[in-house]
């Protein structure tokens, strides 16, 4: 499946639905200004080690229009990875957002340029920039594993990755779904919710 942005539609939300927690990245991986807008796009994979951004201010010049960049930092939540200058040169080229397992600093340029990034937090300290690792290959990101060329899909509500794969039946699994919410009422929804949670507790031997 070529075109990531007939993703922009769907929510987290019924991905998550959809794909299982196993493809959504942990709450600390969140929007660090927003509501901004969703944004879908295939991944752009970064690593990089502990207390160096050198791969991550590469890619912003290799990383093609549309792409959602995603690094690995090894964990390191001491050392930003991009600033306000690193985010606007990647706005300006068309890259739609940064998913970082880490650190940024110069929050406040980013959001008023709007440019997207999902990251743990920020901290004024950077980085090196010295160690060379190839781009492209699997990171761990959020505790999701993200393979280049996956489908991300970011908005206030979570992080959710479609494996490339499966692309094309996870959009038409999330479309069906959001077919059938559209046409159900809060009545119908509440009749049908109550009756589902009223089973379980009697399968499970409660009483009032």
């Amino acid at each position: 499946m070529d075109d990531a942005n007939e993703f922009r539609d769907i929510p987290p939300t019924t991905l998550a639905d959809v794909l299982g927690r196993g493809q959504v990245l942990d709450a600390g991986v969140r929007p660090l200004w927003g509501p901004g807008p969703r944004i879908a796009g295939p991944a752009f994979t970064v690593s990089c080690p502990p207390g160096d951004n050198l791969m991550l201010h590469a890619a912003i010049y290799r990383a093609a229009p549309g792409s959602v960049i995603v690094m690995e930092s090894g964990g390191d939540v001491d050392h930003a990875v991009a600033g306000g200058n690193v985010c606007a040169v990647a706005h300006r080229r068309g890259i739609a957002g940064f998913v970082i397992d880490g650190v940024i600093r110069d929050l406040g340029e980013i959001r008023a340029m709007g440019f997207p990034v999902f990251a743990r937090g920020i901290v004024p300290c950077p980085g090196e920039k010295s160690v060379v690792v190839p781009h492209g290959g699997p990171v761990r990101c959020g505790g999701v594993e993200v393979h280049a060329g996956d489908i991300v899909v970011a908005d206030e509500e979570g992080v959710a990755v479609v494996p490339a794969a499966r692309a094309a039946q996870v959009l038409a699994d999330a479309r069906k779904k959001l077919a059938k919410e559209a046409g159900e009422s809060l009545d119908g929804w509440e009749a049908a919710h109550r009756a589902r949670i009223d089973r379980i507790l009697a399968d499970n031997g409660y009483q009032d």
